[in-house]
């Protein structure tokens, strides 16, 4: 579990440096605990490694003052654990439910356990995500995404994809943009 824990943290740190997130930025995560130990999808979830994944995500997160909404599978529509201050902050809207392992996955469920305050949301617009076995967070990534290419590839077994965000680029053929915009990784 410290392995999996580690290297969660070592892509979390990574990807913090390119996405430039600050002080009352959302993080997403999705995360398949199945995938992690080399299972299909939804078919082994592990609470311990659920667990590992969520500890140290807020390891890196909460010290910068970054909230972290983690996904819940489709069971539960794909709504999100968040802190309820930043729910209130952002306006999201509560929703009723409660993850549990087979019915938002062994993260979400860590992740309501885990906060000071838990709620449930239907969509969180988060500035960056990492995607922990292939549970498309696209959806609650700002618009418009950037995937980052991590030194981290694999956590346990599952694949893992980052996403940073950035503002649209609007103008015609003679606008021009900052450099920051072509940060890329």
């Amino acid at each position: 579990m410290e392995e999996i824990k580690n290297r969660v943290k070592l892509a979390a740190e990574e990807l913090l440096e390119y996405a430039k997130l600050s002080e009352g930025d959302i993080f997403v995560l999705g995360a398949s605990t199945s995938e992690v130990q080399g299972m299909k999808i939804g078919k082994s979830s592990s609470e311990d490694i659920g667990y590992a994944i969520v500890k140290g995500l807020l390891e890196v997160l909460k010290p910068r003052g970054i909230y972290l909404a983690v996904q819940g599978c489709e069971h539960i529509n794909r709504s999100l654990v968040i802190e309820r201050e930043a729910q209130e902050a952002y306006g999201y809207e509560e929703v009723t439910v409660k993850p549990a392992l087979h019915a938002g996955g062994a993260c979400s469920m860590a992740a309501y356990e885990l906060a000071e305050d838990p709620v449930m949301i239907e969509h969180v617009v988060a500035k960056a995500g990492l995607d922990i076995g292939d549970t498309s967070i696209g959806m609650h990534v700002k618009y418009v995404q950037i995937p980052v290419r991590l030194e981290i590839k694999e956590i346990g077994m599952a694949h893992v994809t980052a996403l940073k965000s950035r503002p649209k680029l609007i103008g015609g053929p003679r606008a021009e943009y900052p450099d920051s915009v072509y940060n890329k990784r």
